[in-house]
């Protein structure tokens, strides 16, 4: 079987390193082949990876709340790079303050993110969610 490219990190200034290595874990005993990029980091080595591995998909994880300002933009980018149909999700705490989740999701909706999680998301749904996203934009079925 075939293993399906992903991309994770932790983007932007941000140094929290834990989480990044469970969905690295968990993702690549599910089956995906995961490119960690590690910690901060930015959009463009985001998608850098993605071009060079054919990913398809960036996970990307932000803790200390500036996810909002990190992430802006990087749909566009990854537009304008060629990576349209790159699938873009986002987790973590992802905005400054105690704010309903909705409204986070929403923000990051607006942002062309495919899906918005929150810090204590089960990671088997981002994992059942992502395969059949991939299934759904790509045709390629992930067992």
């Amino acid at each position: 079987m075939k293993k399906i490219n992903i991309v994770t990190g932790v983007i932007g200034s941000d140094c929290h390193a834990v989480g990044n290595k469970i969905i690295e874990k968990v993702f690549s005993e599910a089956g995906f082949n995961v490119i960690n990029l590690g910690v901060m980091v930015s959009q463009n080595e985001f998608i850098d990876a993605a071009i060079e591995s054919n990913a398809k998909a960036i996970l990307v994880s932000s803790l200390y709340g500036q996810g909002e300002l990190d992430c802006e933009g990087l749909r566009d980018r990854c537009i304008e790079r060629g990576l349209e149909n790159i699938i873009l999700y986002v987790g973590g705490n992802l905005v400054v303050g105690k704010q309903d989740f909705s409204k986070t999701e929403e923000k990051f909706k607006k942002m062309g993110f495919d899906r918005v999680f929150s810090s204590d998301v089960d990671l088997n749904k981002v994992i059942e969610l992502l395969k059949k996203d991939i299934e759904e934009r790509f045709g390629e079925k992930i067992d």
